[in-house]
């Protein structure tokens, strides 16, 4: 019988309506210290953010020991490591709740800019010495932001720059024309770089993001511009931003991915007083994960009814 591994925490507030929508899964509770399962009757799971990130690793090493899994439920968006492209690389059905988080992503980019504009690092250095000084700060209407990747993060975040009066545009690899405003191919990234004040990565990492904006493109950005990361750490050259900050050509940095993550003791971007490292927590907010569970019950229902899943990831095409 096909049975569905879940946490214990899942469990706990969603057992019930499990057995409602459910009742032919008999479920694995994973609980730490907790016994191992047969795995060879795991054909359901869920990744659920209550594992993160203490037990992620428990919870990956079960689903690929799960031989005949079909099909796993993530709460998080991206899926490009190399654990779930594994998974689609057997032929495993991957969802995800894409969309969860696209809200305080994009409020936490709001966070950076205005911090970044208004100086709030420096107030804040001024406050805690007791120093009054009074000064010239910047402000975001006017500026011209540039939207890297159009997922449900990219719209929520063009629309926000919209909303304080900044002009946005967007790049993304196919234009669909539905987008809140003004978007190019990615191809046509280049053709724009010196016009804008502001660039925002929302980007999957793919052979084509990899390093998207290294050092050949920040050589060519408007002076002074402002960099955002919030999609992966690897889509942006960090040391080439170091260079770019250090000349001023950049003039600031609010980054929540990193290439390697914790970031390291030794990066300087810790001590730069115009960057903003926050540790991959831009998405975080109260009620993310219940708003997951749903689109990952919602799912459940739709798999045995045989219909169409909710984000669900392309399959790997054979090279």
């Amino acid at each position: 019988m096909s049975m569905l591994y879940i946490s214990d925490a899942v469990e706990e507030v969603y057992g019930r309506q499990l057995d409602e929508i459910a009742p032919h899964w008999p479920r694995f509770v994973a609980r730490p210290d907790g016994v191992e399962p047969d795995y060879g009757s795991i054909e359901f799971f869920y990744f659920s953010g209550d594992i993160y990130p203490s037990r992620v690793r428990d919870f990956a090493v079960a689903a690929l020991k799960s031989e005949n899994l079909r099909w796993l439920h993530t709460f998080s968006a991206g899926v490009d490591s190399p654990f779930f492209q594994t998974l689609l690389g057997k032929g495993v059905c991957v969802s995800t709740s894409s969309g969860v988080h696209a809200v305080p992503i994009a409020q936490t980019v709001m966070l950076y800019l205005l911090a970044l504009t208004r100086d709030l690092p420096g107030w804040l250095g001024d406050q805690s010495n007791r120093i009054w000084n009074p000064r010239s700060i910047g402000a975001l209407q006017g500026l011209k932001v540039g939207v890297l990747g159009m997922g449900p993060i990219g719209y929520e975040i063009a629309r926000l720059c919209q909303a304080m009066r900044m002009d946005a545009i967007a790049f993304r690899r196919t234009v669909r024309g539905d987008e809140p405003c003004p978007t190019y191919g990615i191809a046509e990234l280049d053709s724009h770089l010196s016009e804008m004040d502001v660039i925002v990565l929302a980007l999957p990492l793919t052979p084509e993001t990899d390093r998207l904006l290294g050092a050949s493109r920040l050589s060519r950005v408007k002076p002074g511009v402002l960099i955002v990361n919030v999609g992966r750490g690897a889509c942006l050259d960090e040391e080439a931003l170091v260079c770019g900050l250090e000349s001023g050509q950049v003039g600031g940095a609010g980054l929540d991915v990193f290439a390697e993550e914790p970031l390291p003791q030794g990066s300087p971007l810790w001590t730069m007083s115009n960057v903003i490292v926050t540790p991959h927590s831009s998405g975080e907010e109260l009620g993310n994960h219940t708003e997951a569970t749903k689109i990952f019950l919602e799912n459940v229902v739709r798999y045995q009814k045989g219909r169409s899943l909710l984000n669900k990831v392309p399959k790997l095409e054979p090279l």
